[in-house]
C-alpha cells in the first residue's frame, strides 16, 4: 500500500515583482508551479505551513500541491531561495511531475557507523563527494542513500561510490570511482630547536678561538725551528 503523501494548500498569484514583499509580510510565500508541457503559474503559499513541511521532509519528497482547492496534483520542490541573514525562504519553485516519467536528481549522502581510523588513530573522515546523480519514478526517489565508514581502518582505504548499494528501481549517474569517504591522519607537529642566546654563542665562538690561536702559534714556533734549520743549511 503506498504511504500518504504530504499535502500542500496554494492560491494563484496575481501580484508580482515588488510587491510580492506585502505578500511575505502577510505570511504567504510567493512560489510557481511549472511542468512539462504546462504553462508556469504564479502562488502563494503559507508560509508556517512550508516551513513545516520542509523540516519533516525529504529533499526529493513529493508533495500533493491544491491550487484554490481544485485536486491535487503531485509536485516536488525543486528549488528554494532562502534569505541570506535569517535564512527564511524567499521564493518557492515546485516542478509538476508525471507519475510515469523518470526524474533526475541529486540525493543526499548519509554515513553510519564508526571509523577506526578516526576513533583509534585520531584522523578525521573526509567526505569529498557529499550527493550522487540518480535516476528513477517520481514515487522512488531516495531521499538518502547511506553507507557505513567501517571499513575505514587505516589512512590508505579510501570508499568510492561503486561502494554504494543503490536500488534496484534507480539509476546511478555519478562516476563510479568518485571517492565519497577517506580519512586524514592527524596532524604531526614539529619541535623547534631551541635557539642559542647570542651572548653564549659569541662566547662560545671566541673560546674557540683563542684555543685555534694558541694552537696556531704553537705551531709556527715549531714550524719556524726546522723551516730556520732548513735556510741555515741552505
Amino acid at each position: 500500500m503506498a504511504t500518504a503523501r504530504p499535502t500542500l494548500a496554494a492560491e494563484h498569484r496575481e501580484v508580482t515583482g515588488k510587491k510580492v514583499n506585502n505578500l511575505r509580510k502577510a505570511g504567504k510565500l510567493p512560489a510557481v508551479v511549472y511542468g512539462h508541457g504546462v504553462d508556469s503559474t504564479p502562488v502563494t503559499v503559507d508560509a508556517h505551513d512550508f516551513d513545516l513541511l520542509r523540516r519533516h521532509t525529504g529533499p526529493n519528497a513529493l508533495v500533493d500541491l491544491s491550487v484554490d482547492g481544485e485536486k491535487a496534483q503531485p509536485v516536488l520542490i525543486n528549488q528554494v531561495q532562502i534569505h541570506p541573514v535569517h535564512r527564511r525562504p524567499l521564493h518557492a519553485d515546485l516542478f509538476l511531475v508525471r507519475m510515469t516519467e523518470e526524474l533526475t536528481v541529486d540525493v543526499p549522502l548519509a554515513a553510519t557507523g564508526v571509523s577506526y581510523a578516526v576513533d583509534q588513530l585520531g584522523g578525521t573522515v573526509l567526505h569529498p563527494t557529499e550527493t550522487v546523480r540518480i535516476r528513477a519514478l517520481p514515487d522512488h526517489l531516495p531521499q538518502s542513500i547511506e553507507y557505513s565508514i567501517e571499513s575505514l581502518v587505516d589512512f590508505d582505504v579510501a570508499l568510492h561510490v561503486r561502494d554504494l548499494t543503490i536500488p534496484s528501481d534507480v539509476t546511478l549517474l555519478t562516476d563510479a570511482d568518485e571517492i565519497i569517504a577517506k580519512v586524514q591522519a592527524p596532524r604531526v607537529e614539529v619541535e623547534e630547536e631551541p635557539e642559542v642566546a647570542e651572548g653564549e654563542e659569541g662566547a662560545e665562538g671566541e673560546e674557540g678561538a683563542e684555543g685555534e690561536e694558541g694552537a696556531a702559534e704553537g705551531g709556527a714556533t715549531d714550524g719556524s725551528g726546522g723551516d730556520s734549520g732548513s735556510s741555515e743549511e741552505s
